[in-house]
């Protein structure tokens, strides 16, 4: 089967890829299966070397790869070397503390000498979506590697040349045969190598709908899984936030790489008292924002990944207004060619309108008022979903003690979430299982063993 990579700025087909045989994919797998038995014992301070190394080739590269996003998947261009950025360091992290992060734990008991020594699993497969092509997989795959698993790649198929860009910055890295890999596939292959135990463990990030299947999958074949999934992340306005601040920060929030992102801020939750101020202040600033073509570094949001976002996006907000919604700014598709949607502000919103329930990947920001922060806390907890969120108030304290209360993987006060190599990362409820990145994520695909010498 073929599998088109599209430029979603200008509809152009930028290159045309024949997805991988059952046979190649399964003979990836058992090569994967070889080199996991010599990478596993490598010192885990050669493994931080290759990781170094890695970092090295992303920055060296960062224009090209950056480039690969932008015309893939339509990120504006600044946003797309930062993404390269961020994975480069996160390479470098990971390999300034993997050795101290693995060293084993000495536990005190009645023996001679207990401790805990992590080991790794085995082949890890990364199951990864579109919208940071890079550094989804980059946060996923380094600590595995880092703890001595070896990875294999299945990216989304409307970003097959990013898919095999990485690849090609591993091998430059000079990591060994078979340690890291990419394969372009459908979707029932992952089911054949799960079944017949060609991996150990299955990381996905995607949608609820994909995480079921996958938790699914790997549970009925006892296979470690970690499910990052969607976020319908709560943007809290107290009484008292700095409205300058905030309204900056609901800008950069409900538009980084044009809003489609797990952790973009989606349900403006604003208290009654300072509402029409932060919807006036808002609405100025959303339309001030550039929509254009993301290779201009000048240009703030670009197009929608691919049609079917757009069009997904566009019903959500018509079916929103048809239901009482008020759009303030924006609402519609725009330019003739390339996936476009104007920045959107809407309000007048119910709970049961597409735009609050569901989640929203693209530049459109539903504002939902409420009396006071005990309906926000409460509003902002009544989702199925429980990624992130942000809190924005000047009293630090009580921001800190409703941020506890809050149902989420991740709060921030006074600023956008943003995923970081030194936090984990993840959710709860329907937003997925287990976390990614800092020590918590090294050790989600290891085998923790007690050693006890008597």
């Amino acid at each position: 089967m073929r599998i088109e990579s599209i430029n979603p700025a200008t509809e152009e087909i930028n290159a045309t890829f024949e997805t991988d045989s059952d046979e190649k994919v399964i003979q990836i797998c058992k090569n994967s299966r070889f080199a996991f038995s010599s990478w596993k014992i490598i010192p885990v301070f050669e493994r931080a070397h290759y990781l170094n190394q890695l970092a090295n080739i992303l920055r060296q590269n960062k224009n090209k790869y950056a480039k690969l996003i932008t015309i893939e998947m339509g990120k504006p261009i600044k946003q797309s070397i930062a993404e390269i950025e961020k994975s480069a360091m996160t390479a470098d992290y990971y390999a300034n503390h993997v050795e101290q992060w693995l060293a084993d734990e000495f536990i005190q008991t009645e023996a001679k000498k207990s401790f805990v020594t992590h080991e790794p699993l085995g082949v890890i497969l990364s199951i990864m979506p579109w919208n940071f092509p890079f550094w989804q997989l980059i946060r996923c795959a380094v600590p595995a590697l880092a703890v001595g698993n070896v990875s294999i790649l299945r990216h989304s198929n409307n970003v097959p040349m990013c898919a095999k860009a990485i690849e090609e910055a591993f091998q430059l890295a000079g990591f060994p045969d078979g340690v890291f890999r990419t394969i372009i596939t459908e979707h029932d292959i992952i089911k054949k190598i799960t079944r017949r135990n060609l991996i150990d463990g299955v990381s996905l990030t995607g949608s609820v709908a994909a995480g079921q299947t996958i938790g699914k999958l790997a549970g009925q074949h006892i296979k470690k899984s970690v499910l990052e999934l969607g976020g319908s992340d709560p943007f809290i306005v107290l009484s008292d936030a700095d409205l300058d601040v905030a309204t900056d920060g609901a800008v950069e929030g409900r538009n980084v790489n044009s809003g489609q992102s797990c952790v973009s801020s989606k349900r403006f939750i604003v208290v009654k008292k300072i509402a029409d101020e932060f919807i006036n202040r808002f609405v100025t600033k959303m339309k001030k924002l550039r929509v254009g073509d993301p290779l201009d570094e000048n240009t703030s949001t670009g197009p929608m990944a691919n049609k079917h976002q757009l069009e997904l996006l566009d019903t959500q907000v018509k079916k929103s207004v048809a239901q009482g919604a008020t759009i303030m700014t924006g609402g519609k598709k725009i330019f003739e060619k390339g996936y476009f949607y104007e920045p959107t502000v809407i309000t007048r919103i119910k709970k049961h309108m597409p735009v609050f329930k569901e989640e929203v990947f693209g530049p459109v920001a539903p504002v939902f008022i409420v009396n006071n922060e005990k309906q926000a806390l409460k509003i902002a907890n009544d989702s199925k979903l429980g990624l992130g969120a942000t809190l924005w108030s000047k009293d630090l304290d009580k921001a800190e003690k409703l941020s506890r209360e809050i149902e989420s993987g991740m709060v921030f006060v006074n600023g956008i979430v943003k995923s970081d190599p030194r936090l984990p990362f993840g959710g709860v409820k329907e937003s997925g299982i287990g976390r990614e990145l800092s020590r918590y994520g090294l050790l989600e695909f290891v085998n923790t063993k007690s050693i006890v010498i008597n």
